[in-house]
């Protein structure tokens, strides 16, 4: 099989800042594998959590380097190719955007799309949320109204975790829920909390009816997880503390779920893998994305019948995004019935 590696830059219509920083323009990597006149597609997109950035400069020399070593196997050698990347210490994100061409590929070769060959319901896919940045109250309210002009919005993911403290958190958050009193919220602290802080806002932000808080304290204190399990009113769910699902069992006694991402896991084979591992363990399941184009976020949409909640959406904040797939229908990501993804190029040149 012959695989290029290309980039391309996407920007954001508005900037999103979370605790860790901002970001408004991402450059991406769109992997393509070819055989027997079939061409699958995948997406690598940089992400940083703790003291393992995976950024594109690294990502693509990773995918050059290992390219050549993938030129033998026949896409449908999924498992081979899958310990080739294991021994080579991929990045989960390069790994990402080399599964789901080969699963593009098997669907175009199939001639169906891959959430008909899963044989899953894509009436069970719930709606996404949109995310809402750090910002001023006033500007986050600006925000929601764009999202509900936009989508008519009426689920959203709130990022807190402000470097000014809680009460920042607080005023933010309270002057979104009065714009939209009727809406869903979850909120994502980027473990941006303390244990103390975060025992305090879940207290608080039940009153607000929220559904559920993400990922409260930093990557690295998971064994001050279980008290604040014990003492907070909300489910718990964990994201950068989370990986793959050899991070699930250890988790499983701590927190309510798991946000499974492509560019975390490693693509749509051990997104699966999550997906079993945690329901297994009696944990809720969603998804998430970094500055993902509608490449990545269409394949995840794909295994959406499978999860609790849905947080796709960065396709949606781009200004030029490189690629049409999945649509909004009435707040929910659906897949359409193009083999494979169903993934077509926009008028954009690479």
């Amino acid at each position: 099989m012959k695989i290029q590696i290309k980039t391309f830059t996407v920007n954001k219509r508005f900037p999103l800042t979370i605790s860790r920083g901002t970001t408004s323009q991402t450059t991406n990597i769109w992997v393509e594998i070819a055989e027997e006149g079939i061409t699958g597609w995948g997406e690598a997109s940089p992400f940083s959590i703790g003291n393992f950035p995976q950024k594109t400069p690294f990502l693509q020399e990773t995918l050059q380097q290992i390219a050549p070593k993938l030129e033998k196997f026949h896409p449908l050698e999924r498992q081979q190719i899958e310990q080739v990347c294991i021994e080579t210490k991929l990045p989960s994100a390069a790994c990402a955007a080399i599964d789901v061409a080969l699963h593009d590929w098997m669907g175009k070769k199939a001639g169906l799309p891959l959430w008909k060959m899963w044989g899953l319901d894509c009436k069970n896919i719930v709606p996404t949320s949109v995310t809402v940045g750090i910002n001023t109250p006033e500007a986050a309210v600006q925000r929601v109204r764009d999202w509900v002009n936009f989508l008519d919005a009426k689920v959203f993911k709130i990022k807190l975790g402000n470097p000014q403290g809680i009460a920042a958190d607080q005023a933010m958050f309270t002057t979104i829920y009065q714009q939209e009193p009727k809406a869903k919220f979850s909120v994502d602290a980027n473990g941006g909390w303390s244990l103390e802080d975060a025992v305090k806002m879940c207290e608080w932000l039940a009153q607000y009816g929220v559904t559920y808080v993400e990922q409260p304290l930093e990557k690295g204190e998971e064994k001050t997880l279980p008290e604040l399990k014990q003492k907070s009113p909300l489910p718990i769910f964990v994201d950068e503390s989370c990986f793959t699902s050899k991070d699930i069992p250890s988790l499983a006694d701590k927190v309510d779920g798991i946000n499974i991402k492509l560019m975390k896991s490693g693509g749509l084979t051990e997104a699966m893998r999550m997906i079993n591992t945690a329901k297994a363990c009696g944990l809720k399941v969603m998804f998430g994305c970094y500055s993902d184009s509608s490449l990545a976020n269409t394949a995840l949409s794909h295994l959406s019948p499978l999860a609790d909640y849905l947080d796709l959406d960065s396709h949606l904040n781009l200004l030029d995004d490189r690629f049409n797939g999945a649509t909004i229908k009435e707040g929910r990501l659906l897949p359409n019935d193009l083999p494979g993804l169903g993934v077509t190029s926009t008028k954009y040149n690479l």
